[in-house]
């Protein structure tokens, strides 16, 4: 049967058959199975093509299906924009960090985590200088297990390492302590420190989270409680 546009009724079919599988075909190599603006379009203008002429779209259907198209292309337009935005504003977040530099850091914790038996090594930071002092380890009663004598020198991060024995010269149990010292400057002022405030060296990126030189390591920036 030849129809009113000149096409064979059965090619026509076979046409739009092959143009469906076509659609298909693409529709199953976009791993969100969803149609963007221009496949919408497409779909749209195919579906004119094919319409029986002595039985047209009702030209209100049109105008909802492109106002849906406009719409659509508006939300996704809205969409790359929101997502460049989100982009933006992490990187400015993120670059943001920097200025901490130079200032403190404070993780909230004064406490380590020892095992008996073994040797713990941590870090403290003097803001002055020392001309003496003593390192305090003491368990979470406030007892305590073990003091130091700490060498004079200049202001800065220090490294200390503990045996694991207690006053007694006994290996202390496993469990949490917590570390300060008291120490005098060459002014001769007393003075105070704890674990776990140190100067914010530098700060780098990894993997688009940021992260806070703290003596030796690098400490990510959600475990910091303070910076002053």
């Amino acid at each position: 049967m030849i129809t009113s546009t000149g096409e064979n009724a059965a090619l026509a079919a076979t046409k739009s058959k092959a143009n469906s599988s076509s659609s298909l075909e693409k529709a199953g190599k976009n791993p969100s199975s969803a149609l963007n603006k221009d496949d919408f379009m497409q779909l749209l203008l195919l579906e004119m093509k094919y319409q029986d002429p002595t039985d047209p779209m009702d030209s209100d259907k049109i105008l909802q299906q492109t106002s849906q198209l406009a719409t659509l292309e508006s939300a996704d337009n809205t969409n790359n924009t929101l997502e460049k935005l989100s982009k933006s504003l992490e990187s400015s977040q993120q670059f943001s960090t920097i200025s901490a530099i130079g200032k403190m850091a404070d993780l909230g914790n004064d406490s380590i985590a020892h095992d008996e038996g073994e040797s713990s090594t941590f870090e403290l930071y003097f803001p002055e200088d020392i001309k003496n002092g003593t390192l305090e380890i003491k368990d979470n009663s406030g007892n305590l297990v073990k003091s130091l004598d700490i060498k004079p020198g200049d202001s800065g991060v220090y490294q200390f390492n503990w045996d694991g024995n207690n006053e007694a010269g006994e290996s202390a149990s496993s469990g949490i302590f917590h570390i300060s010292a008291n120490y005098t400057n060459s002014k001769g002022d007393a003075l105070q420190t704890k674990l776990g405030t140190y100067p914010i060296d530098a700060v780098r990126f990894d993997k688009g989270s940021a992260e806070f030189k703290l003596g030796s390591n690098y400490i990510p920036i959600d475990q910091v409680k303070e910076v002053f």
